[in-house]
C-alpha cells in the first residue's frame, strides 16, 4: 500500500476516485418527510420513511418504493437531470415490491410483488409471486401478468424512437426463476386526448414471445438493450440477444465457457434491480459472474470460481472476446483462516474504461488492462489489508452500474442507498510512480508497478496536459540506480500510441505501446508478480451470427477484431518495432550516394511531418529548436514514416491508406512536439534563460541537470531509432561544451555520444576567441569533422591555419580540374600586386592566374578565394615560420 506525505503526516491513498452523486437520504427520504407531513398535516413527520431503491433505469432514474403514514406502499421516481420526486403509483395497503421497471413513456409500470404462500385470501391460495401491469397516465386498469411460485423479475425496453410514433407501444421483458424469458409487445392508444391505456389487454398472455430458456444465469444492459444469459446443457454456453429500435432481437453471440459445473445452484439475475425480499447470503453465491462491454468493439467476461476449501487462493478469470482468449488469475491470499475467507472472499469486477478492477476487500486490488493483456506488468497489482475502495459498506453489498454509451461506471452502497460516480485516481499512480521505499512494502518489486501506473496514466489518463506536465517532471528527478525499463522510452512509446489507439482494437497488436516488446532479454521482475499466477487460454469456438442483418457497429467490430485477431496471431512479427527502420537507416549513413527518387520521396514525407509541426512563433519558443535543417534528422524522420505507413498498410487495411497516411503523419509529428514539450518543461523548471545558450562561459549545475536530462532522452531515442526535432544536436552539444571538460567533450565525440552538426561547430568557431585553449579545441574539432563538412567550416574561422588549408584545396582543386594534359601557356605581362622578388611564389601565382582565366573558380563563392588569397596566405605563413610575425 502507498503512502503520501501531507504536512509531515503520513496519509493512505486510494486507487478510485469517488464522487457522490445520488443519497437516497439527502436527495429522496428528506423530500418523503415533508410529503407525510403534508398529509398528516403536521409541521414535521418524525416517523419512519421506510425507503428501498428498487431499479435504475438506463436513463438514470431511481425507483424507489416507501411505507409512509397511512400504512401504503407507494412507488416513486427520481430524476437525476431535474433532481425532482415524482410519485407513480399507490397500492392501497403494504406491499413487498420485489421487481419494478417503468417504460420510456412513464405511462406503464409493471411490478412483481412477493407474496407469502402461507396466507389465503379468501378461498383461493396466494402464489409465491404476483407480476403485475399498471396504467399510471393516469392511473386507471392493473393487468395481471403472471402468478407464479418463482421469482420473476420485470425490465421495459428503452429503444431509441423510430418513425413509427402512429402506433404507440412498449416492449417488456419478464424473466423468472424457472429459468425463461418472455417479451410482451404491449400496444396501447389515446384516450381523450391524453389518456394512455393498453389497447387488447386480454390477448397479452396470449402473444408473449419466448425469447431465452433453461437459464441458470442472466444479465441485462440497458444502455446497449442486450441480455445476457448462459445455459448448462453438458457445457456452459453464454448467449447474447440483441434488442433493436424496431423491436426485433436476435441472438447475435454464442461463447463456450470453462466453468465448474455447481457454478450456479441457483439462477442468477445481474442487473435486474434490487430485490430487498430474496437476497444471498455471500457464502451461497459460489461464482459472481458480469459481462462488460465498450463501444469500440471490446467484450469481457469476468467470473470468479467457486472457493476450494483446501486452497488458500482466490482464482478468476477474464475472457477477452475482443482478443480471442482468457485469462485464469490464482491469488495466493496466505495464512487465510476459513471462515474469514467463505464470508469475504467473493471478487468485486468494476469496469473502468479499458481496465477491469478486481477487488477482494482486505486482500487485494488487482487493476486489470484488457486491452495491453499480453504482459503482467501492463496490469497493476496492490495487496495488503490497507486495499480500500473508499465505499462505507462492506464489498457485497456494493452493486456496480456500467453504462457503455457514457464510458462511466457507478457503485451503488446497497445498504445506506449511496451512488457514487468512480473512476481512476491519477494522485493515487503519481504516487506510485514517486513512493521511495521508505514509503511502501519492502518486498514489493517497484519497476512492475511502477511500469503499470506509468502507462495507466499515459494512455488511458493521458489527455491531460498538467497530468503530462507532472509525469515529466517526474521523470526528470526520478533517476534511480537500477531500472528494468528506460522510464523516457516508455514514456514516449505510450503517449505515441495513446494518440491513435481508439481507431482500433487490433493497433494494441501492429503499434508498439511499451519499451518492453524491443528488449531482448526481459527482466523476471517484469514478468512475475509474486503471488500471481496467471494462465491463458485461446479462444477457438466464438460464433457470430454473420446471418444477421443488422450485424454492424458494435457486432461488426467485434467480429472484425477477433477475427484480425486470429490473423495477428498467425503472422510472425505483427508489431511495428522501432528497430525495423535501423538496418536501412544504417545503410543510408553509410552510402555516400542515394537514389534522387527514393530521396525526394522521404524528404516529402519529412515535409508533411514538419508541416504539421507547431512551429508558429518560433520566437517565443523557450527551447531553439526547428529552426535549421539538420539534414540527418529530416532523412530519419521521413525514412520513419514510410517504413511505419508500410506496415500498417500491410496489417490494418480496414483502415484506409488515407486514414493510415493521417494517422502515421500525425504519430511521427507528436514525436517531436513529444521531445519539444519535454525539454521546454525541464526548461522551465531550471529557469534556463538565452544565455545558457553561449558558448563562452561555463555551465551552472541547472544546465548541467539539463544536459544530462537531454541526453537520457537521446539515449532513449537512438536506442529506439527515432528521430529527433532538428536542432536537438545543437541543442546537446552547445550544453555539452559549457557544462563537461574539454577532454570528456570530445571523448562523448569520438564515442558518438555527441553529434557534430554544422550550425554547431560554426558557432563554435566564430563565438569563441583565439586563445589558446581555445585554439586547440578547435583544431580539436577540426580533425573530427568529415571532409565535406571541414571545407564549409574552415571559411568560418579566421586563422592562419585555416587560411593555410583553404589555399591547399584552392591550388589542390585548380591544378587537379585543369591538369597539365589540357595544356596551357603562361602568359608574359606582369600582374599588379605581384612580386617579383619572390620568384617560386610570383612563377605559381602567374600559373593560377592564367588557370582563372581559362576556368571558372571553383571557390568563388566562399568569401572571394582566389590566387591573391592563395598569395597573401602564402606571405603570411612564410613571415610567421622565419618569425617574423605573430600568429
Amino acid at each position: 500500500m502507498y503512502l503520501s506525505k501531507k504536512g509531515g503526516k503520513l496519509e493512505y491513498t486510494r486507487m478510485l476516485k469517488l464522487k457522490r452523486t445520488f443519497d437516497l437520504h439527502r436527495d429522496v427520504v428528506c423530500d418523503l418527510r415533508k410529503k407525510e407531513a403534508s398529509v398528516c398535516r403536521v409541521k414535521e413527520y418524525s416517523g419512519e420513511v421506510d425507503t428501498r431503491i428498487l431499479n435504475i433505469e438506463c436513463d438514470g432514474g431511481i425507483l424507489y418504493s416507501w411505507k409512509g403514514a397511512t400504512g401504503t406502499t407507494r412507488i416513486g421516481k427520481y430524476a437525476p437531470r431535474t433532481k425532482q420526486n415524482k410519485l407513480l403509483y399507490t397500492f392501497d395497503k403494504q406491499v413487498c415490491v420485489s421487481s419494478c421497471s417503468l417504460n420510456k413513456e412513464e405511462t406503464l409500470l409493471a411490478v412483481s410483488l412477493a407474496q407469502n404462500k402461507g396466507e389465503v385470501d379468501g378461498l383461493k391460495p396466494v402464489s409465491k409471486c404476483l407480476t403485475l401491469l399498471i396504467e399510471i397516465h393516469p392511473i386507471n386498469n392493473t393487468k395481471v401478468l403472471k402468478a407464479v411460485d418463482c421469482r420473476v423479475k420485470v425490465q421495459f425496453l428503452h429503444q431509441e424512437e423510430t418513425d413509427r410514433r402512429s402506433v404507440l407501444e412498449s416492449h417488456l421483458l419478464l424473466l423468472t426463476e424457472d429459468g425463461y424469458v418472455d417479451l410482451y409487445h404491449i400496444l396501447l392508444t389515446r384516450q381523450e386526448g391524453y389518456r394512455v391505456v393498453m389497447a387488447y389487454p386480454e390477448r397479452l398472455t396470449r402473444t408473449a414471445e419466448r425469447i431465452a430458456e433453461d437459464f441458470c444465469w442472466v444479465q441485462w444492459d440497458g444502455y446497449t438493450q442486450r441480455l445476457y444469459y448462459v445455459t448448462h446443457k453438458g457445457k456452459f454456453l453464454l448467449r447474447c440477444v440483441q434488442f433493436y429500435p424496431n423491436h426485433y432481437c436476435e441472438t447475435v453471440l454464442e461463447l463456450p465457457l470453462e466453468m465448474p459445473a455447481n457454478s450456479f445452484p441457483a439462477v442468477k439475475f445481474v442487473n435486474l434491480g434490487f430485490d430487498h425480499y430474496h437476497t444471498e447470503k455471500p457464502e451461497q453465491e459460489l461464482v459472481k459472474m458480469e459481462v462488460f462491454t465498450d463501444r469500440i468493439g471490446s467484450m469481457c467476461i469476468c467470473y470468479n470460481h467457486p472457493l476450494n476449501k483446501n486452497s488458500k487462493e482466490v482464482v478468476y478469470t477474464l475472457a477477452l472476446v475482443h482478443k480471442g482468449c482468457s485469462k485464469t488469475f490464482h491469488v495466493s491470499l496466505g495464512s487465510v483462516e476459513m471462515p474469514e475467507r467463505s464470508a469475504q472472499l467473493h471478487p468485486l469486477f468494476i469496469p473502468i474504461g479499458y481496465y477491469i478492477v478486481v477487488y477482494v476487500e482486505g486482500h487485494f486490488l488487482h487493476l486489470i488492462n484488457t486491452r495491453q493483456q499480453e504482459m503482467l506488468c501492463h496490469s497493476l497489482f496492490l495487496s495488503g489489508h490497507d486495499v480500500d475502495l473508499g465505499v462505507q459498506c462492506r464489498a457485497v453489498d456494493v452493486m456496480v452500474m456500467h453504462s457503455e454509451e457514457k464510458a462511466s461506471v457507478s457503485l451503488l452502497e446497497l445498504s445506506s442507498g449511496r451512488v457514487h460516480s468512480a473512476e481512476l485516481s491519477a494522485a493515487h499512480l503519481l504516487q506510485i510512480l514517486r513512493a521511495d521505499k521508505a514509503f511502501k512494502c519492502p518486498d514489493c518489486e517497484p519497476d512492475p508497478e511502477r511500469l503499470a501506473a506509468l502507462h495507466c496514466l499515459l494512455v488511458y489518463m493521458g489527455n491531460d496536459p498538467n497530468l503530462e506536465l507532472k509525469i515529466i517532471e517526474w521523470l526528470c528527478d526520478g533517476v534511480s540506480t537500477f531500472q528494468s525499463f528506460d522510464h523516457i522510452q516508455e514514456f514516449i512509446l505510450a503517449s505515441l500510441y495513446r494518440i491513435c489507439y481508439e481507431k482500433s482494437l487490433n493497433l494494441d497488436k501492429i503499434l508498439p505501446y511499451s519499451c518492453v516488446f524491443d528488449k531482448k532479454d526481459i527482466p523476471k521482475s517484469l514478468l512475475v508478480i509474486p503471488g500471481v499466477t496467471c494462465f491463458t487460454e485461446l479462444h477457438t469456438e466464438t460464433i457470430f451470427n454473420i446471418k444477421a442483418s443488422s450485424l454492424v457497429g458494435f457486432w461488426s467490430e467485434l467480429q472484425w477484431n477477433t477475427e484480425r485477431t486470429k490473423y495477428l496471431e498467425a503472422v510472425p512479427n505483427p508489431r511495428y518495432r522501432t528497430s525495423h527502420v535501423q538496418a536501412e537507416w544504417d545503410r543510408l549513413l553509410k552510402s555516400n550516394r542515394r537514389l534522387s527518387s527514393h530521396t525526394n520521396h522521404i524528404e516529402e514525407n519529412t515535409k508533411k511531418v514538419l508541416s504539421m509541426v507547431d512551429t508558429w512563433s518560433l520566437d517565443k519558443k523557450l527551447v531553439p529548436l526547428f529552426q535549421e535543417e539538420d539534414p540527418q534528422q529530416r532523412a530519419l524522420i521521413g525514412l520513419t514514416v514510410d517504413k511505419l505507413r508500410d506496415h500498417l498498410n500491410r496489417h490494418l487495411p480496414r483502415l484506409g491508406k488515407k486514414k493510415i497516411d493521417s494517422l502515421v503523419v500525425n504519430y511521427v509529428a507528436k514525436l517531436l512536439e513529444l521531445i519539444r514539450h519535454m525539454l521546454e518543461t525541464v526548461w522551465l523548471k531550471y529557469k534556463l534563460d538565452p544565455r545558457a545558450l553561449s558558448l563562452s562561459q561555463r555551465g551552472s549545475a541547472a544546465e548541467w541537470s539539463v544536459f544530462h536530462f537531454m541526453f537520457r532522452i537521446l539515449e532513449a531515442a537512438v536506442g529506439l531509432c527515432l528521430p529527433l526535432p532538428p536542432g536537438f544536436h545543437t541543442l546537446l552539444a552547445v550544453l555539452a561544451v559549457r557544462c563537461l571538460p574539454r577532454h570528456s567533450f570530445l571523448q562523448y565525440i569520438d564515442h558518438k555520444l555527441l553529434q557534430l552538426t554544422e550550425t554547431f561547430v560554426a558557432r563554435l568557431m566564430t563565438d569563441l576567441d583565439n586563445s589558446d585553449d581555445n585554439e586547440k579545441m578547435k583544431f580539436s574539432i577540426l580533425k573530427r569533422l568529415p571532409q565535406p563538412m571541414k571545407r564549409t567550416i574552415v571559411h568560418m574561422w579566421d586563422h592562419p591555419v585555416t587560411s593555410a588549408s583553404i589555399s591547399k584545396d584552392y591550388v589542390h582543386t585548380l591544378l587537379e580540374k585543369y591538369s597539365t594534359t589540357k595544356g596551357f601557356a603562361l602568359s608574359g605581362r606582369e600582374r599588379p600586386g605581384f612580386r617579383p622578388e619572390f620568384l617560386p611564389l610570383t612563377y605559381l601565382a602567374k600559373m593560377l592566374s592564367d588557370i582563372e582565366e581559362q576556368g571558372t573558380n571553383p571557390f568563388e563563392e566562399q568569401e572571394n578565394v582566389d590566387t591573391r588569397f592563395v598569395e597573401e596566405t602564402a606571405l603570411k605563413q612564410t613571415f610567421i615560420l622565419l618569425g617574423f610575425e605573430e600568429k
